[in-house]
């Protein structure tokens, strides 16, 4: 009966390590989705706006709409020849003919017109 009961709450333990485990895997899966999705009205009725979450349309009222943000990559020099100049394609520095390398471009700030700050 002894060995029973120390079987059962090592079983109920290792339940519980998984279960939290789980959410935490889910919680950091959640916050990469979060950074690729931004979401918009399917009626367009706000043109190319988006929103950092889910929720309703303030115009229309509709469900917004899930859709895959486009990560922003260009190309630079890694000696820095041309200060921060960037190029969209890969291919050489036209100064001293290194490999250009992927860089991220900085986000740009959410466009605010429409909205009423009062």
């Amino acid at each position: 009966m002894k060995h029973f009961k120390v079987i059962l709450s090592m079983t109920v333990a290792l339940f519980c390590f998984a279960a939290v485990n789980a959410q935490t895997s889910k919680a950091k899966n959640n916050k990469v989705a979060a950074d690729t999705v931004a979401y918009q009205c399917p009626m367009k009725c706000e043109g190319d706006k988006t929103y950092s979450q889910a929720g309703k349309c303030p115009k229309c009222n509709m469900d917004l709409k899930a859709i895959s943000k486009p990560i922003a990559v260009a190309y630079q020099c890694p000696m820095k020849c041309e200060g921060e100049k960037t190029y969209d394609k890969a291919g050489k520095c036209p100064k001293c003919n290194m490999n250009l390398t992927k860089v991220q471009l900085k986000k740009e700030k959410e466009n605010h017109r429409g909205h009423n700050h009062n």
